[in-house]
């Protein structure tokens, strides 16, 4: 295929590098089948333990020249990295839709995001600021600034292959941080794309090596960058499980990990709400890229009075969806990552049957022309209790589980009610149940809105959850905070020496 050509990534491609430079390794073959297909897109070698040190200390020493440049100097690379990438974005846009199996639109918009992304770092380059303070004592001024923290490890999810490094990467690039990026071994290509894109930049502006550093593998790779101590940050995307391992491990050694997890998030539809902007939000929320994303709609709490009618838009709804080949902009729905997921997703249908569940529109494994990858799933409805243990589990599939509510203070205790706290929504025409679902007594996960669904953050709000979410924050706002250290300074410009809190110590 002509954009696996244009962005080179070819068989037996080392998957180390630190720049301009691979590193040829002893590492298990990583070899990438496309779920669209099943196609044997191309083959790597991953990081031995002798690479991923090599890499390590690429990226250690070029920190310490790294952090001298100017800010908005290295802001100047990160603009420049946003133009490469919007000349690759058709080309990439492919690689991250065959590879991963969203649809191409999502595709392109993953990359559109990586764009955005270098476009906010490039302004923030001019921003990272601190605060002046006064002294209590007299002939000092007080203020605090913010240096970079060192080498930052990311640890990315496949089911966005791209975007989640640019978050990570950019906002750490302008702080003065160099990154190690360890990606999913299922879209390792995308990885290596990028870095091919960014390395033409670094090495037209003469940037150290070792800035942006990628090291493939499975799961010891990440295993090494959690227990490693010279990782000043472990950013890591992925499932609560993952998260839990890596937060003790980085914990242990007393270092900083930013965890964005798994989510369970629902919609609550108000009897006040606009039913067409609720079925186009629920079910783009819930099929869209095929139930894999984080955000994903996973429940929805409908009110009595309009549960019914509601229910039958939905089933409506999804006999109009259209699943197939992803790069066919026609169809809504592709593939899930693998069999593993498709393996999941059966158990995850056959758990709900057991605990009561009844499936208004039935899921299943799609089979037949078109469908020879064997990752092609049917999307479902389970009408459901939210205390159900797999409704309180995150299922990395296109199953939407609906309920009843009477009361918005019941909506509200459901939607709270599971482990996870990342993304929520409300569509409402009331303005009381919006302020209400937004109060401190409300929504308890990071991200909460009001007519609109759980799915498509922008980059200019802090990305994040609460709770076995992870607490961590990417992207927008001052997010920047995480990749940098705070340091408070204090100048005596007196011709004394006066102590705080009025202690005297005479001589």
């Amino acid at each position: 295929m002509q954009f696996l050509k244009t962005l080179q990534v070819a068989a037996n491609n080392p998957g180390v590098s630190t720049g301009s430079t691979w590193i040829k390794s002893k590492g298990e073959k990583l070899s990438s089948y496309s779920p669209v297909d099943g196609t044997l897109i191309g083959t790597i070698t991953s990081a031995d333990k002798q690479a991923y040190d090599i890499a390590v200390k690429k990226a250690s020493e070029a920190f310490l020249e790294w952090r001298q440049w100017p800010a908005p100097k290295r802001g100047e690379i990160v603009r420049q990295l946003g133009e490469a990438l919007r000349e690759a974005k058709p080309a990439l846009g492919q690689l991250v839709s065959y590879e991963m199996g969203k649809s191409l639109q999502e595709g392109l918009g993953e990359v559109q995001e990586m764009i955005d992304i270098c476009d906010f770092a490039v302004g923030l380059s001019r921003q990272l600021h601190g605060l002046t303070m006064h002294s209590e004592r007299p002939g000092h001024r007080m203020y605090e600034q913010y240096h970079p923290l060192g080498v930052v490890g990311i640890i990315s999810a496949f089911n966005f292959p791209v975007a989640v490094w640019s978050w990570n990467s950019m906002i750490a690039w302008v702080c003065g941080n160099t990154c190690v990026w360890k990606p999913s071994e299922k879209t390792s290509l995308c990885a290596i794309a990028c870095q091919k894109i960014a390395e033409k930049v670094f090495k037209k502006n003469r940037v150290p090596e070792g800035v942006s550093t990628v090291v493939t593998g499975g799961r010891e790779v990440g295993e090494w960058l959690s227990n490693d101590a010279r990782i000043a940050l472990v950013s890591a995307t992925g499932s609560t499980r993952m998260g839990k391992a890596v937060g003790a491990a980085v914990a242990q050694r007393l270092g900083r990990s930013l965890l964005e997890l798994g989510g369970n998030n629902a919609i609550i539809i108000s009897e006040k709400a606009d039913l067409d902007i609720a079925i186009v939000a629920a079910v783009f929320g819930a099929v869209g890229t095929a139930g894999q994303r984080c955000t994903t709609t996973r429940r929805l709490i409908i009110h009595e009075k309009i549960y019914n009618k509601f229910k039958n838009a939905l089933v409506t709804a999804y006999g109009q969806l259209k699943i197939g080949n992803p790069l066919n902009e026609k169809n809504h729905v592709g593939p899930l990552i693998d069999k593993d997921a498709v393996s999941q997703y059966q158990k995850a249908i056959e758990a709900c049957k057991k605990e009561g569940g009844k499936f208004i529109v039935e899921g299943g494994v799609l089979k037949g022309k078109g469908f020879e990858s064997g990752c092609y799933v049917k999307p479902c409805i389970a009408e459901a209790k939210n205390h159900y243990s797999i409704v309180q589990h995150e299922t990395f599939a296109p199953i939407l589980y609906i309920m009843k509510y009477r009361t918005m203070d019941e909506a509200i205790a459901m939607q709270n009610g599971v482990p996870q706290g990342l993304s929520s929504s409300i569509i409402t025409g009331s303005l009381k149940e919006a302020e209400r679902f937004l109060s401190s007594g409300g929504s308890d996960c990071g991200i909460a809105n009001v007519n609109i669904g759980t799915s498509g953050a922008e980059i200019g709000g802090a990305f994040g959850g609460e709770k076995e979410t992870g607490g961590g924050r990417e992207s927008g706002s001052d997010a920047w905070k995480a990749y940098m250290r705070r340091q408070t300074n204090t100048i005596n410009y007196s011709d004394k020496l006066p102590l705080a809190q009025g202690i005297r110590f005479d001589l």
